[in-house]
């Protein structure tokens, strides 16, 4: 089995299989391939995230498993407490509780209470002390009131919490009370280092080692040996949903045009997914004259954050990242077998160097 690459990570079933078992074969790929993490997503139909990582935990033998994310307020405190215990001790230590705010028109719908961040700190010391044994009686916070929390007293587990991050609070919150940042998709080159600079010091203000507090960069990894109808998917699909979904934030994020985020919203065929509900630009129904349509809708300096091309010059916009101050690089909506051009020049470059 090869050697894990710590540094590089992929999130399993990406591009929306059509069964959520393709994860059973996946992760055992990507731990061949090297990959040292495996990051689940989740989604409220057939990606529900502890099913997948239990799932992934007894497949594999060493590659770290994480959530990225789920949310604190969709299961009893206890509930979710201890799916991470269990994770944690069915991999050995592998597994990262990674915890995220959520979509927030999608939580208005479903009626979920929308997650603010002294909700998910408070929530992070509530864990911390779960794991290490302690009864908590009469828990009055942000994350609401509980009158017992325990999961028993013979634990004392040091067990990873993951956050991803968005916005200056978030990557604050991270800094200060979590292990791992997972950052956001098409961020700009200047943008991954203000985050980064933004984690480092709330962790250094906070008295943490910020060497010990990893930061991901999430990067777009869409190599030219996959199909262009595939690749149009994967970008222009993938960042016109993260638009619909949270598009200002993104924008005001990365110093983009905010008159180009409006005409954008005011297409008529961009209009056409939020008359049928909450149908999302990257659904596989989408047609490839509608992505085609939305291209157009894109500056390019809005696609450019991402691995795109050969499997050299993807490995060289990987490395980049590293360089610009991230920990670690998620390559983002890629398979492992779509990743392993990718990865064996990537090797390559480390044995030349």
């Amino acid at each position: 089995m090869t050697s894990p690459l710590s540094e590089l990570g992929f999130y399993a079933l990406g591009g929306q299989p059509s069964s959520p078992r393709e994860i059973v074969n996946e992760i055992p790929h990507a731990e061949e391939l090297g990959l040292g993490h495996a990051f689940i997503s989740e989604r409220w139909n057939t990606k529900e995230a502890a099913t997948l990582c239990g799932a992934a935990g007894a497949v594999s033998e060493k590659i770290a498993i994480a959530t990225g994310a789920t949310n604190h307020n969709i299961r009893h405190p206890v509930v979710t407490a201890a799916y991470a215990l269990t994770m944690h001790r069915l991999t050995n230590g592998r597994f990262t509780l990674g915890l995220g705010r959520g979509v927030r028109p999608l939580q208005d719908a479903f009626g979920i209470p929308a997650v603010t961040t002294s909700q998910m700190e408070d929530f992070a010391h509530v864990l911390r002390r779960l794991f290490r044994g302690e009864t908590i009686i009469g828990h009055e916070g942000p994350m609401g009131r509980y009158p017992m929390l325990r999961l028993g007293s013979d634990y004392c587990d040091e067990i990873p919490l993951g956050l991803v991050a968005f916005a200056p609070n978030s990557l604050a919150l991270g800094g200060r009370a979590f292990d791992q940042i997972i950052l956001h998709t098409f961020f700009t080159d200047e943008t991954l280092v203000r985050c980064v600079q933004t984690v480092k010091k709330s962790a250094e203000e906070a008295g943490r080692d910020p060497d010990k507090v990893k930061v991901w960069s999430c990067l777009a990894t869409i190599g030219d040996h996959i199909p262009e109808e595939l690749r149009l998917r994967k970008l222009v699909g993938r960042l016109a949903t993260y638009l619909q979904g949270y598009g200002d934030l993104l924008v005001a994020t990365n110093n983009w045009d905010h008159a180009v985020l409006g005409r954008f919203r005011e297409d008529h065929v961009v209009r056409s997914f939020h008359e049928r509900g909450l149908q999302v630009i990257d659904s596989p129904t989408t047609t490839i004259d509608q992505l085609e349509h939305i291209a157009a809708l894109l500056p390019d300096e809005w696609t450019a954050p991402a691995a795109n091309g050969s499997p050299e010059q993807c490995v060289a916009t990987v490395r980049r990242q590293l360089d610009l101050g991230a920990d670690g690089v998620i390559l983002h909506g890629a398979t492992p077998s779509e990743l392993e051009p990718i990865l064996g020049s990537y090797k390559a470059a480390l044995q030349r160097n």
